[in-house]
């Protein structure tokens, strides 16, 4: 599985970005997707995920309402797109891969494979 991650870079607070993630090696609408990031100096952190036909969506608190995930299976790829940023929201964005079903999909360990990661940047 070859993830790529891009259409990061420097927002406003207030506004809009959408990431992309361009899925190939495999089938993509087999795999479960979610978007994690890491701030300087902090962990990495669940953002959102979803299940392989893109019926269901999960999203952490601090992105819930400004933050939609979704997928096109057809084109083979993943989409982030977040409104009304903030500059808490800086961090590198790194889509990932998960196979199998767990119900602990926040957590990065039940991704195999990861994107390169896009950086966002949110001014004030």
């Amino acid at each position: 599985v070859q993830l790529q991650a891009f259409g990061g870079g420097l927002g406003q607070a207030g506004g809009s970005l959408r990431l992309s993630c361009a899925f190939s090696g495999r089938t993509f609408s087999n795999y479960r997707m979610g978007w994690f990031r890491q701030a300087p100096g902090k962990e990495r952190e669940f953002v959102a995920a979803i299940n392989k036909s893109g019926a269901s969506t999960y999203y952490a608190d601090p992105v819930k309402g400004r933050f939609t995930i979704s997928r096109d299976n057809a084109k083979n790829t993943l989409y982030l797109q977040m409104n009304s940023l903030k500059p808490e929201d800086t961090a590198v964005y790194y889509c990932a891969a998960s196979f199998y079903y767990y119900s602990d999909y926040d957590s990065p360990r039940r991704y195999s494979d990861w994107g390169q990661g896009t950086q966002v940047t949110v001014s004030s």
